[in-house]
Formats: C-alpha cells, structure tokens, sequence
C-alpha cells in the first residue's frame, strides 16, 4: 500500500531523495535491482514516516512487508505504469473514497467500523451547518469522512482564497488510536486537497488526556464496544471528566462534551445504551440535559451500518444550557435499510433535515398528535425526561406491528450464509477433481 501512496503524492511534497524517481534510479541513472531496491525503499519509508505533517502522517509506522526484491521490482513497475497525475484532483479523491467505501464493506477485513453512511454523514452536517470562518473537529476521524464533508460544506460558502487556505490548514482536526487508519484518512484528505504540508489528523488516543483547543463544531462516531487491548485506563488518567467509568462510549461523549466552545455544537452518533444505562450514563444524560442544550435526538435504524445488528442515535447538542426542549426524530420504528438491497440515501434523511429547521429552530413544529400517533417528530420537555426512569432517552411513541421485514432479513443472511457454503463447497471439489486426476486413492 506505501508504494501506491508514494506514488500517488505529488513529487514536490515530497522531500529529496525520497521521491518516486529516487526509488526507481539511483544518483547515476541506473536502475535499481536486487538488495539496493529493498534498501533504499526501507529507507525511504523510515525517512517519510519520521516527518511531521501530512507526510509522516501519511506514513505513519510504514514499513517493508516485502522481502524479494523480484517481487517489489514487479510490484514497482505495475504502479509505474498508471499515469495518476493526469486524473483530476476531484475524481481522485472520488476514487480514494469508493475505495475506503468498499474495503469497509467487506466483513472479513474489519474495516466497516471506520466507516460511516455518506448519506448520514451529509444530513449531519447540513443540519450542524459548519460556516468557513469555524473550527471543526472529529476525536474519533476514522477514514476522515466527516471532516471532508464539512470541508465541501464549508468552502461552498465563499471565494475569499484567504479564508479558504485558512480552511484546508487550520480549521480542521482530527484523531485517530490506529495507525493504518491515520494514513488512509491523511491520504484521503490530501487527495480532496486539504493540505499539501499540514494534516489535521494525528495518531493519538484523544482519550488519554484534556482537549488542547476547543472548537467551533465537533462531529464525530466514536467507536462502539471495548476500548483496543493495551490502551490507557481513562478513569485512572483524567480527572475533568464528569464522571468516572470504562464505558468507551461515555468517555467520548463526554470528551467531546468538554471539546467544545462557548456556544459550541456537537453531533454525535452514539449507540442505544448511552440513552438508557444507568450509573454512570444517567449522570452524563442530566449533565447534558442541565449544563448545555441537548435539543435533538435522531434515533436510527439497524441496517444502515457495516456491524450487524448496530442501533445508534445521533445526539444534537450546544455547549450553553439548560435543555428546555428536546426533539425527537423516530427514524427507526418501520425503518428497514440493507446494505446491498435497500440502502440509506440522502434522501431517506430529508424529512428529519426539513424538521430540523437549521438556523431557525424556533420554528419547529411536531408531525406527532394526538390525531397522528405516527408523526415521526416529537417535542419532549427537558423537565419529562429529568423525571423518567435513570433520566432514560430511550423513548418511543410508534407502535410497530410489523414482523415481516425482520424475518426477511434473516433469511437475507440465511441466502449470504448458503452463498459462502456453495463457494466453499466448490472449492473443495475442484481440490478433489485436482486429487483424483492425480490418481490419489481413497476419498473424503
């Protein structure tokens, strides 16, 4: 993967005796072969990996994976022959996003929990409104998504070049625990422009210790689950938090609670137990409802993520309280996404945008009555939901009877089970045939 990134960065980001010609040629013109073509990629890669910005970022903790020097000369000469520099920047980094889009979609390599749906991506953000002049950021960046979504919001919004450089330099930052994840969302943002010799993203657990900078907007999907094996015990590390737990979930919220600026704002997907646990979570639930205005919540379907069975919620909130009101969009009950049959778009999530009312939310006004026991948004006060049950956001208002699409999507994963079976079985009767025609005896 290092050599396609080599490659791929223009020649003049990168430093001298470290560019691709480098690798190919030595300082008299002749070719490289043998030891001296593995040597000096090794070297290369040890020089681009110790830099500071976009170029050590990119290379983060790179290293040789191939021993032949046959086998790299192969390899080297198969990327040589694309001519990347003739593809323009906008369909590159086009391509740069199908390619991260597809690789976490595949099961077996475990990316899909970097990667979040585009299209809730783009309802989040048109709804946050990120304006050029402010700072954005994402503790948790993955493959860099969000942060690219509020940079095309972001420079719609002007032609001033001074703003806009300040945008691709400044105004975004992001943070991410893994390595590899560091490099795919720096080359990500290099090839949608956004610096040529700075990265916002850096290799860091943001957990480990107080925001350095409060920002403007923060937009984030924390991991779910566990924190990784090895890292720091949180509660242990930080004493500004509101309260102490190991719940990975929580700490992020509450990170990204401490994140932000005075009238700062945050839109941030969480799973379904920060809603409801008790203990620790109720404390952060009546934090938010009492210090800042926790003024929507979209809940969301299962289906929409590359994890199975994954229920999640986007929490809308501003750094300034208290809550008065909170907003609920039911985006969930009679809701049935797919990946592959029925994806989320774009569209799906208008409705709950129009019922937002970006920029005017005093505007807004329920689809839910008495008379629509259906509508999909609803007003809840702030006062409601102190005096729920452990202060729960887990409501629900439409009765679901339906059963039908749930079964039809077992048996989707029935069909995706029996497809791998038939593959496997395939495969093991052309090692038979392939045993037979050798005249093998005996069978299976």
């Amino acid at each position: 993967m290092f050599l396609g990134l080599l490659k791929k960065i223009h020649h003049s980001t990168l430093p001298d005796g470290c560019r691709w010609q480098n690798l190919l040629y030595d300082k008299n013109g002749k070719q490289r072969i043998g030891t001296d073509l593995t040597d000096t990629y090794e070297r290369v890669l040890s020089e681009l990996q110790g830099l500071d910005g976009l170029i050590g970022a990119i290379f983060t903790h790179a290293s040789n994976k191939i021993s032949s020097p046959e086998k790299l000369g192969k390899l080297i000469a198969m990327i040589g022959s694309e001519n990347w520099y003739c593809i323009e920047g906008d369909l590159k980094g086009a391509i740069y996003e199908e390619i991260l889009e597809r690789n976490g979609s595949d099961s077996k390599s475990g990316a899909g929990q970097y990667f979040t749906p585009r299209a809730l991506i783009s309802a989040m953000v048109d709804v946050i409104d990120p304006k050029v002049t402010e700072s954005v950021a994402n503790p948790a960046c993955g493959t860099g998504g969000f942060l690219l979504a509020a940079f095309e919001h972001m420079k719609a919004q002007t032609n001033d070049q001074r703003k806009l450089t300040d945008l691709r330099t400044k105004k975004l930052s992001g943070a991410d625990i893994t390595p590899l994840v560091v490099t795919l969302a720096s080359m990500n943002l290099y090839l949608h422009d956004v610096g040529a010799q700075t990265t916002p993203v850096r290799c860091m657990d943001s957990l480990e210790k107080q925001p350095e900078h409060l920002v403007d907007v923060v937009l984030a999907n924390p991991p779910f689950g566990e924190r990784p094996a090895g890292a720091s015990d949180i509660s242990a590390m930080r004493d500004d938090l509101i309260v102490s737990t190991k719940n990975n979930q929580l700490n992020f919220l509450q990170h990204i609670m401490k994140m932000l600026k005075p009238s700062g704002r945050a839109a941030v997907i969480v799973p379904d137990n920060v809603l409801f646990e008790d203990g620790a979570g109720e404390k952060i639930r009546k934090a938010l409802l009492s210090n800042y205005n926790l003024h929507t919540v979209l809940r969301l379907p299962s289906g929409i993520f590359y994890a199975n069975g994954v229920k999640a919620n986007v929490l809308f909130f501003e750094n300034g309280g208290p809550t008065e009101d909170v907003w609920f969009y039911d985006y969930r009950i009679g809701i049935h996404h797919t990946l592959k049959q029925k994806p989320m778009t774009r569209a799906d999530l208008q409705d709950f945008v129009e019922c937002y009312c970006c920029g005017h939310l005093e505007d807004r006004r329920e689809t839910w009555s008495p008379e629509n026991p259906n509508g999909r948004w609803r007003r809840y006060t702030a006062q409601e939901i102190l005096e729920r049950d452990k202060t729960s956001l887990d409501i629900k208002w439409i009765k679901d009877d339906e059963e039908i699409p749930p079964l039809r999507e077992l048996l989707q994963d029935i069909d995706r089970s029996q497809e791998e079976i038939s593959r496997a079985a395939a495969q093991l009767r052309q090692l038979l045939a392939g045993i037979d025609d050798d005249g093998a005896e005996g069978g299976l």
